[in-house]
């Protein structure tokens, strides 16, 4: 699947930074860096921004371009499979007694993020036991830099279409702030909400309405643009 929405990493030329903040865990005590700031990371990216300021191809090739361009290692032919076989164990032995679940379609790989660990009702703030669990995956991550990460967040049907968007919308983007205070690179996420538009399970009962309630990371390998 391809994100249509935000391009989470504003690229530009030259030494820009955004000033890191700290934000502090209630629970554990445990700060985490926050370089989203305002919702936004600005890269200092050099000649990479060209590759996303030119063409009109979709957002998806924009972000291979760009990531191409700053210097990041594509993958082709049999190493893919390799590549993505090493990284699924990886998330697979961190995630192991978990509530988060790695399911595999070819050479993407899905991060099923429930709502019973991420987020309260109604809210998009992470929970403790999603910061955890968002630790260990951006740790995996940060060591296979040769990927790109769609964050995608699900919502049952109960409640307005266009609120359940936008809250979708919220938690993706929360989740993705996150991985990037941990380190990941923000120029290799997109966000996106599908609200209730592609649910996994059934909306006529709670079982399945709480399965539909989540945030998908999808891994795929990162490729030359055209690929």
């Amino acid at each position: 699947m391809r994100p249509s929405n935000s391009f989470i990493a504003l690229l530009a030329v030259g030494g820009l930074t955004l000033g890191a903040c700290t934000q502090t865990d209630p629970q554990t005590g445990r700060q985490d860096v926050n370089r989203l700031g305002t919702g936004a990371m600005i890269g200092a990216l050099g000649g990479a921004a060209i590759g996303v300021l030119s063409g009109g191809d979709d957002a998806n090739d924009r972000r291979q371009r760009a990531l191409v361009g700053a210097g990041a290692g594509a993958l082709a032919g049999g190493a893919i499979g390799a590549y993505m076989d090493n990284q699924e164990r990886q998330l697979r032995d961190q995630l192991a007694g978990s509530e988060v679940e790695v399911r595999r379609s070819g050479d993407t790989l899905i991060i099923d993020v429930p709502q019973q660990v991420s987020f309260d009702f109604d809210s998009s703030d992470l929970r403790p036991e999603g910061r955890d669990a968002l630790r260990q995956v951006a740790g995996v991550l940060v060591n296979n830099p040769s990927t790109t990460i769609d964050v995608i967040g699900h919502t049952d049907s109960v409640g307005q279409p266009e609120y359940n968007v936008r809250l979708s919308q919220r938690r993706a983007q929360s989740v993705a702030t996150f991985l990037i205070s941990q380190g990941v690179r923000g120029d290799r996420i997109l966000t996106d909400g599908r609200g209730a538009t592609q649910p996994i399970a059934t909306n006529a009962t709670e079982q399945g309405r709480a399965r539909n309630r989540r945030v998908e990371i999808q891994i795929n390998p990162l490729t030359q643009p055209g690929a």
